[in-house]
């Protein structure tokens, strides 16, 4: 049975993962991470989506992107594939895929999930047990918005924009997000929706997002409906 269609709407964030085939390692030292990084910006510019946030990890990558218009993020997800493997192929002596065939994704509720989300990608290395703190980590966006280290690969959403009227105050506000986890609940509800290619956000958002698309958007139930001593469904 053919796969439905990824919910893609312009001008909607979506967090995206794309997992190593077998979820095995997709880089193999930093000057992949930096190569990555490079094809990743003008595959970006390529396809004018704008990347907000990202996290590389062992064997998979998080990203946080808007797309200017409907199917840009897989657009620039092609280009990116194609240029990384072939070079890490040729330069590590290895041949065939390096990705899973189909990348995760969900649409995101800018203004009630994009921060939370945000937190999610950087939040990662410290969730998998390799640093204490995403400040530590070196492979994410998380230095550009609690630092000011300029990543020129990052486009800052509105939502950053509006924590403070300077640079100082946003990167103070921001740095205060990371002071508690992210909830439980909170987690769990974007892992959902990203791994069931589903949309993260508010009953509004959620219904306006399916009048646009013409189709559920949200979580799918799974198994059977529970049914009544009488047969009759509850």
């Amino acid at each position: 049975m053919a796969r439905p269609p990824r919910l893609d709407l312009a001008r909607t964030p979506q967090h995206v993962i794309q997992r190593g085939n077998n979820r095995a390692g997709c880089f193999f030292g930093d000057a992949d991470r930096r190569f990555y990084l490079k094809c990743l910006a003008e595959a970006a510019t390529r396809r004018c989506c704008a990347v907000h946030a990202y996290v590389l990890m062992t064997n998979h990558v998080h990203l946080l992107v808007t797309p200017s218009v409907s199917g840009a993020v897989a657009a620039m997800l092609q280009d990116l594939g194609r240029r990384y493997v072939r070079v890490i192929n040729t330069i590590h002596g290895r041949s065939g895929t390096l990705w899973e065939g189909r990348f995760k994704c969900s649409l995101i509720d800018s203004e009630n999930y994009l921060l939370a989300c945000h937190r999610y990608v950087e939040l990662n290395p410290v969730r998998a047990g390799m640093v204490d703190h995403p400040a530590a980590y070196f492979w994410s966006s998380h230095a550009h918005y609690a630092s000011g280290r300029a990543n020129p690969l990052i486009t800052e959403h509105w939502i950053y924009q509006g924590l403070g009227t300077t640079r100082d105050e946003r990167q103070t506000a921001f740095r205060s997000l990371f002071d508690e986890p992210l909830e439980q609940e909170v987690v769990a509800r974007i892992r959902k929706a990203v791994n069931t290619d589903s949309a993260l956000g508010s009953e509004e958002f959620m219904n306006a997002a399916e009048a646009q698309l013409g189709r559920s958007v949200r979580v799918p139930r799974r198994g059977r409906p529970p049914k009544s001593i009488t047969g009759k469904l509850l």
